[in-house]
């Protein structure tokens, strides 16, 4: 009996072969260097012979995993499997750079004793008399009643 890949893991393989695909056609299409060999003629894929190419290649990716069920769901295990061992090397880069990175001197708990811009009471009595002053209301509102 064949083991079907889960929708995501088809899902992962798509993914990946079209990202291989377009980062090909961008390749294909990013004009070569002035330091080249290469005769003109050799090159003569013109941008719309490559987009034709293109959709040609995208219309038979969509139908492998139909007709090559085995080679999709292995696809999708590496796939999985190489996502695992990235994100498992990301974090192992990422705590790496934090250990470099990272301040060696971290906050210690002070006495606040010592640190009497901690302390509640010692911020008492700290307004000046221009901040005690009230705001200004305006006018009073007018109780006139006009007759109709």
């Amino acid at each position: 009996m064949r083991r079907q890949g889960s929708p995501g893991d088809v899902r992962v393989m798509f993914f990946l072969l079209r990202l291989a695909f377009w980062l090909g056609v961008v390749l294909l299409l990013l004009p070569s260097g002035a330091g080249t060999q290469h005769s003109a003629a050799t090159n003569t894929v013109s941008a719309s012979q490559a987009m034709s190419a293109a959709s040609a290649t995208v219309g038979d990716l969509r139908g492998f995993c139909a007709r090559q069920p085995d080679a999709c769901s292995v696809g999708s295990q590496v796939a999985t499997t190489l996502g695992y061992r990235a994100q498992a090397g990301a974090k192992m880069l990422y705590d790496a750079l934090s250990d470099v990175l990272a301040p060696q001197e971290t906050g210690t708990i002070r006495d606040d004793a010592k640190q009497p811009a901690n302390n509640p009471a010692s911020s008492q009595g700290t307004l000046t008399p221009a901040d005690m002053a009230p705001a200004w209301r305006g006018p009073p509102a007018r109780k006139d009643k006009h007759p109709a």
